[in-house]
């Protein structure tokens, strides 16, 4: 397998690495595959959008497609990828079917970004101010995500913790899962003495899409909760200059609504480099109450040596045993606490900035995961029939599921197109 492969990439919208977790984490595959010289080709039945990242100069062909559109058949034919990435489980439902049918010999892999079953139930257990359980999982979102991962050849999973989910509760074979982190390079003694010292920052950053539902929710805790008391315990310490910047993607006007510069609590919006603006503050707080995968946000705040403090779901499958770059807390005085106490204490801010290069340098280094990613890809490929065969109740749910899926988009793609008498 020594020539260059063909991945198709069907993506649920156009990346936005500057935007979203999601973006960032597309923009990362597209590169490993092409610094493995395997052609790109991404496809996606989205809407251009203000942020999207211009593919083009990574070399990646781009095609616009319809969903329930028997056009699309020919297309994958055509096309003849060796791997067929599905951005999220969604897409694997619309296209998986087709892909299976006219391009067999296809891998079909399932980008999850995070398990959107597992960030529903959390999130519902926030509005009915229950406990989340595993079994509210089982829910139609998490039935539909969890038998498109079965249906797969391979799932990338960004989060060690829903590895497990998924091979403990929902029986999908660990040859069928790939844990996958971000990827980045760890930084070299040059580069971390290049970041704003402890004396050169200031004020408090959080950032994050606001079409992100956990995102939005936090803001609103922020808002409405946490801000409020980390300002009185900052007033307390002789800080009240302390301003607390919003920044992140598409604000809604309920968010611009929130701006007080009274109360210093400041919507920027749209960053144009994350980098900047993360480096240059003294502390990121994330309160983050529901969500899944790993945060972005906080994988930033570390790049950038900005301590952060956060909430155990903020943190879950961040950081493994090592200890963490702030402080994790749910508990709001707690957390008030500790960043007016972070904020002007030097030694525990140096400290933290050293716990989070450890984190990158040892979770997240590039010139372990990529090469495994690879590897992996090619292994399962050459595999893919045994994989396949061994999997019963994959094949079991192509065969059911799929029929379903398959009937229902033939039934709409007729409605759409009526036959002329």
């Amino acid at each position: 397998m020594n020539t260059p492969l063909h991945v198709l990439i069907i993506g649920y919208v156009w990346p936005e690495p500057n935007s979203s977790a999601a973006g960032y984490r597309m923009l990362q595959l597209i590169q490993s595959f092409r610094k493995s010289e395997w052609k790109v080709s991404f496809a996606t039945p989205a809407q251009p959008t203000e942020h999207m990242t211009d593919l083009s100069i990574h070399q990646v062909t781009c095609h616009s497609i319809q969903v329930n559109d028997d056009t699309f058949n020919q297309f994958i034919a055509d096309t003849n990828a060796d791997i067929v990435v599905f951005d999220r489980f969604m897409m694997e439902e619309q296209f998986g079917w087709r892909v299976e049918k006219h391009s067999p010999n296809s891998l079909r892999v399932l980008n999850t970004e995070d398990l959107h079953s597992l960030r529903e139930a959390r999130h519902n257990a926030i509005k009915q101010n229950s406990t989340f359980n595993i079994e509210d999982m089982q829910s139609d979102i998490g039935i539909r995500e969890i038998a498109a991962i079965h249906r797969s050849d391979l799932t990338l999973m960004v989060s060690e913790h829903e590895c497990k989910i998924l091979q403990e509760h929902f029986h999908v074979p660990a040859s069928h899962v790939m844990h996958l982190p971000f990827m980045t390079h760890s930084l070299s003694e040059e580069e971390k003495a290049l970041r704003p010292s402890f004396e050169n920052r200031q004020h408090l950053i959080w950032i994050g899409n606001f079409r992100h539902a956990p995102n939005w929710d936090a803001v609103l805790q922020l808002k409405q909760t946490f801000w409020p008391a980390i300002r009185k315990k900052l007033k307390e310490n002789g800080l009240s200059d302390v301003e607390l910047h919003i920044y992140g993607a598409y604000p809604p006007p309920k968010a611009t609504q929130l701006h007080n510069e009274k109360e210093r609590f400041l919507i920027k919006g749209w960053a144009e480099n994350v980098t900047d603006v993360m480096q240059n503050a003294k502390l990121c707080v994330a309160p983050i109450r529901f969500g899944a995968g790993i945060k972005g946000k906080l994988y930033d705040a570390m790049l950038c040596g900005t301590p952060s403090i956060t909430s155990p779901i903020g943190a879950e499958s961040m950081h493994g045993s090592l200890p963490w770059n702030g402080i994790i807390t749910s508990d709001i005085e707690e957390f008030a606490s500790a960043t007016a106490s972070l904020y002007q204490d030097q030694e525990s801010w140096n400290l933290m900035q050293k716990n989070g290069d450890r984190i990158i340098e040892e979770k997240y280094e590039i010139n372990h995961w990529e090469p495994s990613l690879i590897k992996r890809l090619k292994l399962q490929l050459s595999l893919k029939e045994p994989l396949r065969n061994a999997h019963f109740l994959g094949k079991m749910m192509r065969h059911h599921s799929m029929k379903s899926t398959q009937y229902m988009s033939q039934w709409i793609t007729l409605k759409n197109n009526p036959i002329n008498d």
